[in-house]
């Protein structure tokens, strides 16, 4: 299931308060995806990982009530405790908890409650954890947990990241690279001992690398740090190129005759360009790119205006429109 139609499944189940299990593989933003969900509805969001938690700390501990000579169960602070009406509680890393914390989620999950704790009533639980697969410590879980929740497995998706990195304004070259190479966005051997692959999580490490414009000695290993050595060389190659692009001004100002040929720069120059756009470009500008796209190949010439049309950019009222659509509209999907 791919990015998106994971969160419009969340949406769904967590407004019935039914318990999901998001599963997939290290990186690829299950968490963010539940964070953002809570974030767009405006309702409280606390992420709880759970293998760093023993179970009295979701129990509570333990105390004397002398007036009712019965002991009592202090709630976890780190609960919801009802001061916002509606909210997401989510379980991480649900199975890489010990079996006694798993149990100890076990009764929260089923009763909404645990010792003198209960969930409060507008508060829904999302689950998230690695596959058996994936080399990480995890632990099966029993069977009547595992019954407890629609399990859900996310899959990472090139055309979902990318609209997210454009809305997030990532270095236009990782970008560029990812349309280039779909195959480097997730890079996850469960054979290889590397400490270091490429999954989204870790592009976005390499965004912050760029950001932080490092001396040219250290560009090298910081990059390979994030998403390996073999891949970072093919991607800072792919960055080459970019001295070679034309003025993105000059085009949008419609001064440039000048189109690549390698498709690497092609790749690059595209996501630039369309990155450059946004509901305040004005209509000469638009007009200039349109014009420019229609001496690109058709593909990237297309890649542009999906790219616009998906950000709701409109295009159809640009004098090169209507040649634009005679030459590409069968290339639209």
């Amino acid at each position: 299931m791919n990015p998106q139609h994971t969160k419009r499944s969340l949406l769904h189940l967590s407004e019935r308060k039914v318990p999901v299990f998001l599963w997939g593989p290290p990186g690829i933003g299950k968490s963010s995806i539940v964070a953002q969900i809570a974030q767009e509805k405006d309702i409280g969001f606390i992420d709880l990982r759970l293998s760093l938690l023993d179970p009295t700390d979701l129990r509570g501990i333990p105390f004397f009530d002398a007036a009712e000579q019965s002991a009592i169960w202090a709630p976890a602070s780190f609960l919801p405790d009802g001061s916002q009406k509606e909210g997401i509680l989510f379980l991480d890393e649900l199975n890489t908890a010990a079996p006694m914390v798993q149990a100890s989620a076990y009764q929260l999950i089923l009763d909404r409650k645990i010792g003198e704790y209960t969930l409060p009533e507008g508060w829904s639980i999302i689950a998230a954890g690695n596959r058996e697969s994936d080399r990480g410590v995890v632990f099966r879980m029993a069977a009547p947990l595992s019954n407890r929740f629609i399990h859900l497995e996310m899959e990472s998706s090139v055309a979902d990241w990318k609209a997210w990195a454009i809305e997030k304004k990532i270095d236009p070259s990782i970008i560029g690279f990812i349309s280039y190479r779909p195959d480097a966005l997730f890079c996850f051997d469960t054979q290889s001992d590397s400490r270091s692959f490429a999954t989204p999580r870790t592009w976005a490490y390499v965004n912050e690398v760029l950001a932080s414009e490092p001396e040219a000695d250290l560009i090298m290993p910081l990059v390979s740090g994030a998403i390996g050595e073999e891949l970072a060389a093919a991607f800072l190659g792919f960055r080459v190129v970019a001295a070679e692009l034309p003025d993105l001004d000059s085009v949008l100002e419609g001064t440039c005759k000048d189109v690549p040929h390698e498709p690497s720069a092609l790749h690059m120059l595209s996501t630039a360009l369309s990155m450059r756009i946004d509901q305040a470009t004005s209509t000469k500008k638009l007009n200039n790119l349109v014009g420019y796209t229609l001496k690109m190949p058709p593909e990237f010439a297309v890649m542009i205006v999906q790219d616009l049309r998906e950000r709701e950019i409109e295009l159809d009222h640009v004098d090169n429109w209507t040649l634009w659509m005679k030459n590409f509209n069968q290339l639209l999907r």
